[in-house]
């Protein structure tokens, strides 16, 4: 027998592995998403902490619970259920009620993600769905938007969707919306503070840029081609109005790119990047909702596997399904 014999070792797939697991990758993502808590604690006070922290645990307690009582392998640690309670509170006003954030919590833990299989298993955003499920439900108290403390020139409590769907008031500044000084849900108003965490996640190697970038993207030409063809304001300057208001910075960058709800090869999260950014913007223009970052996320994840299946590669010789 060959002197090699003993360092032959037989097993399956996969054979390449790396020190980074869920528990680091989520704990990778709920570390970019900290400068955009920072800002809008700065601007909406700190009741947006106390409602992170509550929204956190009560995902946490909510999956522990779930495994517990059907006696399964606890996952509390992978922390995917603290990120789901962390990117939930982020797109609620800073003065909703915790009991309301309460039960979308259990909405998106129970519902959407455990009664599927649990992590890895659920077809949608388990944050997405909760949060559209509460502003369905609670449409009152998920549009009861507070002032932000320091922007001057803020006179009422509308988002800037809100001003623009109605066509009365003045729009607010995109360098206001680019710092987060407007408002709106308290985790999405900063654009600066998501695409620091953003940057953050690429270089770290947590997400694919393809996305975002196609996502943005395609809001800014649908808006640039829209307002110019309508004449109804300046298209450039409109362009990145969308860009910045809204949710389309916190959607694109850290919900579009969820690991089990989008598609797994480049084309298909090309595809996906761009059907987002153009139901938002149909949703946005001629829509009843002035926001619809959340439907566009919700509606594209229930396409998902069919982008996988028509994007996956053939093997040598093979026939394409």
């Amino acid at each position: 027998m060959s002197k090699y014999n003993d360092n032959l070792i037989v097993s399956s797939s996969p054979h390449l592995v790396t020190a980074l697991d869920t528990q680091k990758t989520m704990l990778m993502v709920m570390i970019a998403l900290c400068p955009s808590l920072a800002v809008s604690t700065y601007v909406f006070g700190p009741r947006v902490l106390l409602l992170t922290i509550v929204s956190i645990a009560a995902c946490m307690f909510f999956e522990w619970a779930w495994n517990a009582m059907l006696k399964r392998r606890q996952t509390v640690g992978d922390l995917s259920a603290a990120l789901t309670g962390m990117l939930l509170a982020f797109n609620v006003p800073s003065g909703l009620p915790i009991w309301t954030l309460l039960i979308g919590d259990f909405a998106a833990i129970i519902v959407v993600k455990q009664l599927f299989g649990g992590i890895g298993k659920n077809l949608v955003n388990p944050a997405i769905t909760g949060r559209i499920i509460l502003f369905i439900s609670f449409a009152t108290e998920m549009t009861d938007w507070t002032l932000p403390r320091m922007a001057a020139d803020a006179t009422s409590t509308a988002t800037p969707l809100g001003i623009l769907a109605e066509g009365g008031g003045e729009l607010p500044s995109n360098v206001h919306m680019f710092l987060g000084f407007v408002g709106g849900s308290f985790g999405e108003v900063s654009a600066v503070a998501l695409l620091v965490g953003g940057i953050f996640l690429v270089w770290k190697k947590i997400i694919s840029p393809i996305i975002p970038c196609c996502f943005i993207g395609t809001v800014f030409v649908f808006a640039l081609i829209y307002y110019a063809a309508t004449g109804q304001g300046d298209p450039l300057q409109m362009a990145i109005f969308h860009i910045l208001a809204g949710g389309v910075m916190l959607g694109a960058i850290f919900m579009a790119t969820d690991y089990v709800t989008s598609p797994l090869l480049p084309k298909g999260k090309i595809v996906f990047g761009i059907g987002c950014g153009i139901m938002t913007m149909v949703i946005r223009l001629w829509g009843q909702y002035p926001e619809g970052v959340s439907f566009s996320i919700l509606l594209m994840n229930c396409l998902t596997p069919l982008i996988n299946d028509f994007f996956q590669k053939r093997m040598y010789g093979g026939k394409k399904k």
